[in-house]
């Protein structure tokens, strides 16, 4: 699809989301009005009727008419606020109609830098479309040298600007190991002639949902881990939630206390030391230590 069809698409999407309910008529004169998008032509009913399906194609999001009142809304707007791929789809496109016609402001907007290794993101969705092996050669920061795998490509996931795939390796097909590899570590890939039968003890969102980023191990059991926070952070808290099991269980003047079922690996341990003194950990016990520990060594290194 072309991305000015997207646009298009994503324009309608907001234009329905932000009145709520909207008159097709409404619709149109708001398209006409924005004479970017349209070249001052009013939108008719055929090509919005064309455009409704390709947003229930696109985004998973369902635009239906009330005919008692003859507005549009979206049915499933709650789809929107959660983490699905139609949601990130939307978002992004959602961007990139923000940004297409910003070229005399482009010094005046700063992005963020994608790490390398978007390139193997196509290849890969297009082995798990069909269940195909994966020939991988990766490289761990932790050695110096390359290492080939052959893995059943399960899933894909995107955390803080970098995709991991979880692929399971060929000879323990039976045991249900699987590894996360980051594909700015990969260093090449190529499909396999075989396929195989996508696991069924395998759930992407269950592998996920007791990790705060992307370790998941399985010897370190979640936890509820308490966490005080100051007045001013707690709001940041609020609006972006460190994970889905976030509930904020008190609250005064000062500070909030929140809780998380998570397992407390090191990617809690950096995400609560981002926050820096704004955050304390309450309990349990041996998670306190964990951070107490790692700020004591990085102390150290400022004693002198």
């Amino acid at each position: 699809m072309a991305l000015n069809q997207t646009n298009k698409l994503v324009w309608i999407v907001n234009t329905i989301r932000n009145a709520g309910r909207i008159t097709l008529k409404e619709i149109s004169r708001k398209w006409k009005d924005n004479i970017d998008m349209s070249g001052g032509i009013e939108l008719d009913k055929r090509t919005f009727h064309k455009w409704r399906e390709k947003i229930r194609e696109t985004f998973d999001l369902d635009i239906e008419c009330d005919l008692s009142t003859h507005t549009y809304y979206i049915s499933n707007i709650s789809d929107l606020e959660n983490g699905s791929a139609g949601k990130w789809l939307f978002d992004t496109f959602s961007v990139s109609n923000a940004l297409v016609n910003c070229k005399s402001i482009k010094d005046r907007i700063l992005l963020e830098k994608v790490p390398s290794g978007v390139e193997y993101l196509q290849p890969i969705v297009d082995a798990m479309k069909v269940n195909q092996m994966l020939h991988i050669t990766y490289r761990r920061y932790s050695v110096d040298e390359e290492h080939e795998h052959y893995i059943m490509p399960l899933c894909v996931k995107l955390y803080r600007q970098r995709w991991y795939m979880v692929g399971r390796h060929w000879n323990d097909a039976g045991t249900g190991h699987t590894t996360v590899f980051c594909l700015d570590r990969i260093k090449g890939i190529r499909p396999s002639s075989h396929t195989f039968d996508y696991p069924s003890d395998f759930s992407p969102e269950e592998f996920f949902s007791f990790c705060l980023g992307v370790i998941t191990d399985d010897n370190t059991q979640p936890k509820t881990i308490k966490l005080k926070v100051n007045a001013h952070q707690a709001n940041y808290l609020r609006d972006l939630p460190l994970h889905e099991s976030q509930k904020e269980i008190e609250r005064n003047d000062d500070y909030s206390i929140f809780t998380l079922f998570v397992r407390p690996t090191i990617d809690l341990i950096q995400e609560i030391l981002w926050n820096m003194d704004k955050v304390e950990v309450l309990e349990p016990v041996e998670v306190r230590k964990k951070v107490k520990n790692v700020v004591e060594k990085m102390s150290g290194k400022y004693e002198k």
